[in-house]
């Protein structure tokens, strides 16, 4: 423990430290900002915090996060959206990158992560199975897979490809507008539009 920081403090830093893209000065500044800022600002993050926790679960259909009293989720409770066709991404994240380009109107599937064996990541670790019940309970045209395009997002493609089989289900990937080993939530607007617009059969 720093010894010009009381424990308190060291553990709010050490806290937000933990979160992924803050080091250890990000950590601090935020920290000490909050010192300084009226007590209000501290009591709303901490009760937005708590009530993330408490008033969120995975909706039930295609595991995106929804309210704690709203399952399915808003997007699977759409009677707008096409069922018929589902979009595969690895995490929630993804979803509303999708969504900021207004043009996929059908519904989604979440995995919560992508195959991988050097991490020992296996199929029973990612939402892969409920996918395929999806699929198997009929009514899906087509399957857009959407995982990210790296080496475990394509493994993780290649596997649900390979599950499917021949069902003469349409089963499209992303055109390659995304830059590959990227992260489609960093993706901007236009790319992952003409992503979007230019996928192909897979």
């Amino acid at each position: 423990m720093n010894p010009a920081a009381p424990r308190q403090v060291t553990r709010l830093i050490e806290a937000f430290s933990r979160l992924p893209g803050v080091g250890p000065k990000t950590a601090s500044r935020l920290t000490y900002y909050l010192l300084r800022a009226p007590e209000v600002e501290s009591v709303e993050l901490a009760e937005a915090l708590i009530e993330m926790r408490q008033g969120t679960r995975l909706c039930s259909r295609c595991f995106n996060i929804t309210s704690i009293d709203m399952d399915p989720c808003l997007i699977c409770s759409d009677d707008g959206r096409e069922s018929g066709s589902i979009c595969v991404v690895e995490e929630p994240l993804d979803v509303l990158a999708i969504e900021r380009t207004g043009l996929f109107k059908g519904t989604y599937h979440v995995l919560h992560g992508a195959l991988s064996p050097v991490e020992g990541i296996g199929p029973e670790d990612i939402r892969v199975e409920p996918l395929l019940a999806r699929i198997r309970s009929g009514g899906v045209e087509e399957l857009i897979i959407a995982t990210n395009p790296t080496l475990e997002g394509e493994s993780t493609a290649m596997y649900i490809k390979q599950e499917i089989g021949e069902s003469g289900l349409r089963v499209t990937r992303l055109a390659r507008g995304l830059p590959s080993g990227g992260d489609l939530e960093y993706a901007d607007l236009n790319t992952l539009s003409q992503a979007l617009q230019g996928r192909s059969e897979l």
